[in-house]
C-alpha cells in the first residue's frame, strides 16, 4: 500500500514527488534577437532587491537613515532618509527629510521631499515641500506644502543628485552606507 511509485520518484532522496532537475544542454550560439524566453513566474516583491531594509511597524525609530539600498518604513521615524528607493507603508510615518530617486507614499510624511519620483497614494498625507522631476498624486491623497518641479537643465536640479563627497562630512572609520536609526525606547 505503501510502496506505490510516485511520478518523478527517482531514488530515496526525491521522494517528496519533485521533478529532477533538466539536463543542462550546451549553449547555443545566438543574436540578440533571439526568440523571446517564456514568461517567468512572478516572484514577491521583497524578493526582487536584497537590499531591501525594512522598519517594522510598531517600533518607533530616532535618527538618520542613509544608504544605496531600498527602504520600507511600516513603523514611525523621526530623523532624515537619504537612500535610493523610499516605500512608506500605512502605518508607516517620517518626521524629517527624505531625499531619494523613487518615493512611495501611503502613510504620512512630516517633512521636506527631495526626489526624482513622487508617488502619493490615496492614503497619503503629506505636511511639507515636495522637489522632484516626476509627481504623481491619486485622489484622496492629502498634501499641504508647495511643490517645485525641478528638471535636469535648471537651476536648483543638483538638490535631486547625491551629495558629493566634500558636501557630505564621513568620519575616517565610517563606511559609506550606514544606518544611525535605534529603536526609541
Amino acid at each position: 500500500m505503501f510502496n506505490k511509485s510516485k511520478p518523478f520518484d527517482n531514488g530515496p532522496s526525491s521522494g517528496l514527488g519533485i521533478p529532477p532537475a533538466p539536463e543542462p544542454t550546451p549553449a547555443a550560439t545566438s543574436t540578440p534577437a533571439a526568440a523571446p524566453r517564456a514568461s517567468e513566474p512572478s516572484r514577491p516583491a521583497a524578493s526582487r532587491s536584497s537590499s531591501l531594509s525594512t522598519l517594522s511597524a510598531g517600533v518607533k525609530y530616532e535618527g538618520n537613515i542613509s544608504g544605496a539600498g531600498e527602504l520600507q518604513v511600516d513603523g514611525s521615524l523621526k530623523g532624515d532618509i537619504r537612500v535610493v528607493r523610499v516605500t512608506i507603508g500605512e502605518g508607516g510615518s517620517v518626521e524629517g527629510t527624505v531625499h531619494a530617486d523613487v518615493l512611495e507614499v501611503r502613510g504620512r510624511v512630516s517633512g521636506a521631499i527631495v526626489a526624482k519620483q513622487v508617488k502619493l497614494f490615496a492614503t497619503a498625507r503629506i505636511e511639507g515641500d515636495i522637489t522632484q522631476e516626476q509627481l504623481s498624486i491619486e485622489q484622496g491623497a492629502w498634501f499641504q506644502g508647495r511643490c517645485t518641479q525641478a528638471k535636469r537643465d535648471t537651476p536648483g536640479a543638483n538638490m535631486l543628485d547625491a551629495p558629493t563627497p566634500a558636501e557630505k562630512p564621513v568620519a575616517a572609520n565610517a563606511k559609506a552606507d550606514k544606518v544611525e536609526a535605534k529603536p526609541a525606547a
